[in-house]
This record gives C-alpha cells, sequence and structure tokens, in this order.
C-alpha cells in the first residue's frame, strides 16, 4: 500500500510524498494518537459544561442542555473557501495522509484508499468531498488521528459514496470502526451528498459529532452516527438504516457526557435497536422526525420543546432510563407534536423510571399502556390523546397491566387494578378493573 502524504501547500495539484511506510488508520499503525489523546481531553474539558443544567432547574423551564455555545460560526457555514486549497484525487490502493491545518479538495474514484489526518492537536482541517466515491474492504474511508477539529463538507451539487464492506481490521491504539471515525472533534456539512455504508459504524467520534448541513443516506451494520460526548444536529437531511442504533451517544469512562441535541433537521431512521439514544440528555428543539425502533427515544433526562415527531417502537416509544448519574430519570414534553405508536405486547409508550411531566404541545398515543413511572407524574399543559380520546391525567400502568388490558389488567394498572390506580381493584374485568388488577397483570 503507497501513501501520498500532503504538505499542506497551496498548490492545486497532488503535491507530497511518496512512500511505502504505512500511516494511520488505512494501514492499522495509529499513528498521530498521543496527539489525539491530547486533544481529546481539552476537548472533553470543553464539552462538559454541556451537561451541566441543573436537572431541578429544567421543570419550571430550563433547557436540559446550555446550547448557547454548541456551534460556532464555522460549524454553521456549509460552503468553504477552496481558492487556496490543496487538491486530491484518489487511487487505487494509495492512501492519503494529511498532516497541516488546511483546506483539502478530495475527488475521484478509488479502492482500499484512506484519507488519514494526523495533524497537530491545535489544527482544523477541511476536507472538501466534491464527486469522492471509496471503497475500502476493511478500513476507515476517513481517519481522524489526531486534530483539533475535523470538517467533512459536501460540495454544492456534488455525490459522493464511501463504504466498507468486512469487518474492520484495527489496532488497539486507534480501534477504527466506522467508515468515517475521528479521535476528535467532527462535523459534516455542505451542500451535496453523501452516502455510507458500512459493516460496523456508520461516523463515529471519540468527542463530539456535529451535523449542521448536508444529505445523508448511511446504511450501518452497527450504530449510524456516534459519539463519545455528545451528537449534536442542527440541519441537514438524514436517513439511517441501522441493525443496532441510530444515533448513539456513551462515554465508558464518564456517565455524565454522552448527549444528543437536535434542531432543524429532517430525520428519518429505522433502527433495529434504539432510534437514538444518549446516556444522560436528549433535547430536540425542532426539526421533523420520523423514527421505527425496539426502543424510540432513550435517554436518563428527555426533552422535547418542539419538533415534528413521528416514533413507531416495539419495545418503549420514550424511555427516561436510569444510565447517568447526571440527571433523575425524566421525560419532560414541552412543545411540538408527537406521535407514539406501539406495537402489540409488554410495551410503554412513555415509559420513565423516574418523573413524566407534559406542560405543552400535542401527544397523540396509540398502545395498549400509554403511561409507565416510577415518580412524579403531571400533566399541565398541552393536548394528549390515548388510543383516540383525549385525557386530562397521565395514568399510571407502573405497576404493570396495559391501558385497554384484557383479563388481567385495567386501564390504569394501578396496584389491584383501578383506573388511576386504586388500592383496591373490583373483581369484573373490563375498562376499570381487570380480574385482579395489575399486581396479576
Amino acid at each position: 500500500m503507497k501513501t501520498i502524504k500532503t504538505t499542506g501547500a497551496r498548490s492545486a495539484i497532488m503535491a507530497g510524498l511518496l512512500s511505502l511506510a504505512l500511516v494511520g488508520c488505512g494501514a492499522g499503525a495509529g499513528s498521530g494518537s498521543s496527539s489525539a489523546n491530547a486533544s481529546s481531553a481539552s476537548n472533553q474539558a470543553a464539552s462538559s459544561a454541556l451537561s451541566v443544567s441543573s436537572a431541578a432547574s429544567t421543570a419550571s423551564g430550563d433547557s436540559i442542555l446550555n446550547t448557547a455555545d454548541l456551534f460556532t460560526d464555522r460549524d454553521m457555514q456549509q460552503t468553504a473557501d477552496t481558492s487556496s486549497a490543496t487538491k486530491i484525487s484518489v487511487q487505487d490502493n494509495t492512501n492519503v495522509t494529511i498532516d497541516k491545518e488546511g483546506v483539502y479538495v478530495l475527488s475521484g474514484s478509488a479502492s482500499n484508499v484512506t484519507i488519514n489526518v494526523t495533524a497537530d492537536d491545535t489544527a482544523k482541517v477541511q476536507l472538501v468531498l466534491d464527486g469522492l466515491t471509496i471503497q475500502n474492504t476493511n478500513t476507515p474511508a476517513i481517519c481522524v488521528t489526531s486534530a483539533d477539529k475535523v470538517f467533512v463538507t459536501t460540495a454544492k451539487g456534488s455525490t459522493n459514496k464511501l463504504t466498507v464492506t468486512d469487518a474492520f481490521a484495527t489496532d488497539e491504539q486507534t480501534k477504527a470502526d466506522a467508515v468515517v471515525f475521528s479521535k476528535d472533534d467532527l462535523v459534516l456539512n455542505g451542500e451535496g451528498s453523501l452516502e455510507i455504508s458500512s459493516s460496523q459504524n456508520g461516523v463515529s467520534s471519540h468527542d463530539d459529532l456535529k451535523v449542521t448541513g448536508g444529505t445523508y443516506v448511511i446504511n450501518s451494520q452497527e450504530d449510524a452516527l456516534e459519539a463519545n460526548d455528545n451528537v449534536l444536529v442542527a440541519g441537514g437531511a438524514i436517513t439511517i438504516t441501522s441493525q443496532k442504533d441510530g444515533i448513539h451517544a456513551e462515554n465508558d469512562e464518564d456517565n455524565t457526557t454522552g448527549n444528543v441535541y437536535i434542531s432543524n433537521a429532517n430525520l428519518t431512521i429505522d433502527a433495529k435497536g434504539d432510534g437514538i439514544q444518549a446516556t444522560a440528555a436528549l433535547q430536540i428543539d425542532s426539526g421533523v422526525l420520523a423514527v421505527t425502533a425496539a426502543e424510540g427515544l432513550e435517554a436518563t433526562y428527555i426533552q422535547v420543546n418542539d419538533g415534528n415527531i413521528n416514533v413507531t417502537a416495539t419495545d418503549d416509544g420514550i424511555n427516561g432510563s436510569n444510565k447517568s448519574t447526571a440527571y433523575t430519570p425524566t421525560i419532560e414534553i414541552r412543545g411540538g407534536n408527537l406521535v407514539v405508536e406501539m406495537g402489540q405486547g409488554d410495551t410503554d409508550a412513555l415509559d420513565v423510571n423516574g418523573n413524566l411531566y407534559i406542560s405543552g404541545g400535542t401527544v397523540d398515543i396509540s398502545a395498549q399502556s400509554a403511561f409507565d413511572y416510577d415518580g412524579e407524574g403531571s400533566l399541565t399543559g398541552g393536548t394528549v390523546y390515548v388510543n383516540g380520546e383525549q385525557v386530562d391525567t397521565l395514568q399510571n400502568s407502573m405497576m404493570g397491566g396495559g391501558q385497554g388490558g384484557g383479563m388481567m389488567g385495567g386501564h390504569g394498572g394501578g396496584m389491584m387494578g383501578q383506573q388511576g390506580g386504586d388500592m383496591q381493584g373490583g373483581m369484573p374485568g373490563g375498562r376499570d378493573g381487570g380480574m385482579q388488577g395489575s399486581m396479576q397483570g
């Protein structure tokens, strides 16, 4: 495998050095990883402020995430200044190494090629994809082992495709397991399209992953979009088909991070696992989301402020789990239009190991069990429908027995089957009863 090493010069040709040396993810050498670790530490400290919004205050009106500084002006800029860019046309079996800050325009069609970014940990590198097709067997198409931040920008009107067909061959240091892999902050933007097909993960960042523009079609055997710290989406049209999770944010070493933020985006997710999973917080401020999954949305604290959201699920529609010590498990719906359609069986539309608050928006649920919460439950605003009927209270099915329960469960599934959870359920079946209530249902 040859390597073409760019020098960051302003030439419009493929400047650089042909070498038989194996560099970066494409060769499994993991070069530049020490710089990447230093950058990761500083970025992790900066992003930690994202999750410090008091869970106690959110129910009184604050956003769960501090969104003021999530995106820089350059993050949101959908075009690149290519007047001084280095232009690179990919070739079969020839890796490209970028070790200097700058703008690089990538084009051409090739196989067994990795674009390796091994720049200084203060460098900002912008990769402009302008008609780029790469098909690899077992290595990433783009691999960042060291930089401050890397932008992957699709040029206006361009069509780009990146594919990895077999299991990734990775070393212990790099552990690259995605078609687009980064050990540092990664931004996807632009005005073109990018199709990603992966035998494992689609796009992965060990720090923050941001999407602010562009059109994406991602087909992955594992997670489609994932990050250790935060997945932050503020634009773009994203279509995901995943055999695992659609969007996944989790840091194995710090359960107070792992957040997902969504606004102004159009997302279509079909996932075998979770549609969107965040360890700590999931905040949706706007956009159009259509999620089909085993579990639609999952996080410790879920806050919906606006947007048009459709969830179709076979396990839990929206699940406030207990994964992070940063928050009390909570589902909070303050606005937007939310439709949740559940499959048959032991399923819950809104299921939380803590508190459930609805204060605005429209919630339309089709399910045997609409609400399952362990803590407080309050409906103080908005419009809520359950199986076609408007409701003015949150009837808890926490102890089992779904809404519409059948022989062994009641409408609300209380201690002994009465609607709303009375202690003494009646023997007769029906909407308010059940044979012995939800202790058995």
